[in-house]
């Protein structure tokens, strides 16, 4: 189907599509849209930024308006009609403005329940008549546990970015919450990539489900160039330094490994005079949301994450992704470089490689070739291995200003 209409969505979401000029369905919408619509179940593996969020909304809230409007609007309190599923906060947010688009015309409510969010306000937020519960597996656990939600009226229920749902708990998570609510509705779960929870997933509670896999599902898209640079003698700096001073349209994302890394980082570059801001584990919430609001805004261009900013979350407007340290895995590279050219948005990502991550780029790159044969890439044309100049190595400490003498 090349157009919304086509699906019979109803005519306030059919506005509003067209007000934010939303024109063209994506892949996994063509495909994934019509059977959620005749009422199945769905695995929806595809390619970050390929519109996974509206797959599902569009659906949901035509179902819970065609009801509202054949006279079974809800009526009981704490019994939301739908239920999704979603990893993080963050991510809970994002969907939640997805969402509220939609509800200006529609009028159906929708109440989050996320872990991080202060229980009393979750406790407020259920307590009324809505349609929707968007909720963190081990918070709707918990409003189960105190018998604060009913789950018996819940037409839907929804998995969003199942893959980054990686604690062990999570599966028995997901079967108690589906065991909680009605016999045989429709189930939908939505992945970037099939990591073995998902896959657990997939083989038990979706084994009925029809599985729609867009061809771009496991690549990086067309609209995203990549540079490899060659790193000597684990110099990063340098090279980094020349990449901070190439202007991109759009901000830049740089991704380390660990919490010590990102800190390294953004220490050195504060040092340099580049503005930088922080998003990572063991942080204080408040902050991390703010550096994010600060970035998504344009106020600073850089952001320094670990993973936790590489998946789902949908930064409209990163036109470049830095991977300082690569990863070990494909999965995660897959993550991370869905943070641009999203929507078939172009975008750069650069990066630094070193002798270590040869096994990824060899995988990445696809040509054949063994990692060994990689290594060819930092030695000359004599084959003996390439070092750094001393003096770039152990640069000279520059001399302090001597200090004025007025007061």
């Amino acid at each position: 189907m090349d157009t919304f209409t086509q699906f019979g969505l109803l005519p306030s979401i059919l506005k509003t599509l067209d007000i934010k000029k939303i024109k063209t369905p994506t892949e996994i919408q063509r495909f994934a849209i019509p059977l959620l619509m005749s009422g199945q179940s769905v695995v929806g593996v595809s390619e970050t930024g390929s519109g996974k969020t509206l797959t599902y909304a569009l659906p949901l809230l035509h179902l819970l308006k065609e009801l509202e409007d054949s006279g079974q609007a809800v009526s009981k309190s704490a019994s939301p009609r739908a239920v999704v599923m979603v990893p993080t906060r963050d991510l809970g947010e994002q969907v939640s403005k997805v969402f509220k688009t939609f509800t200006h015309d529609t009028r159906l409510r929708i109440r989050p329940a996320l872990g991080g969010m202060e229980f009393e306000q979750v406790r407020r937020n259920v307590s009324g008549v809505f349609e929707v519960l968007l909720a963190t597996p081990g918070r709707l656990i918990q409003l189960m546990e105190k018998n604060l939600i009913d789950l018996s009226d819940v037409r839907v229920l929804i998995f969003d970015e199942a893959d980054q749902m990686l604690d062990k708990g999570f599966i028995n998570d997901s079967n108690l919450i589906a065991a909680a609510c009605p016999k045989d509705i429709p189930l939908a779960l939505f992945s970037a990539t099939v990591s073995k929870p998902v896959e657990q997933l997939m083989n038990s509670l979706f084994a009925k489900a029809e599985v729609v896999r867009t061809s771009g599902s496991g690549k990086v898209v067309k609209t995203l160039k990549t540079m490899n640079e060659t790193i000597i003698d684990g110099l990063r700096w340098p090279i980094f330094e020349k990449i901070l001073k190439t202007k991109v349209s759009g901000g830049t994302l740089v991704f380390a490994n660990t919490r010590e890394q990102c800190d390294k980082i953004v220490q050195e570059m504060t040092q340099k005079g580049f503005a930088c801001l922080l998003y990572r584990g063991e942080m204080e919430k408040n902050e991390r949301r703010t550096n994010l609001k600060k970035f998504r805004s344009g106020e600073v261009d850089v952001l320094v994450s670990t993973d936790l900013a590489a998946r789902g979350l949908d930064l409209e407007h990163v036109g470049r992704v830095v991977n300082y340290h690569l990863p070990q895995h494909m999965e995660n590279y897959l993550h991370r470089v869905g943070r641009t050219a999203r929507a078939g948005r172009s975008g750069l990502v650069i990066n630094l490689v070193t002798e270590r991550d040869l096994n990824l780029i060899a995988e990445l790159e696809g040509k054949g070739q063994k990692p060994k044969e990689l290594k060819a890439r930092f030695k000359d044309s004599s084959g003996k291995r390439l070092h750094v100049a001393k003096d770039l190595r152990n640069p000279p400490k520059k001399k302090p200003h001597p200090q004025s003498s007025r007061i």
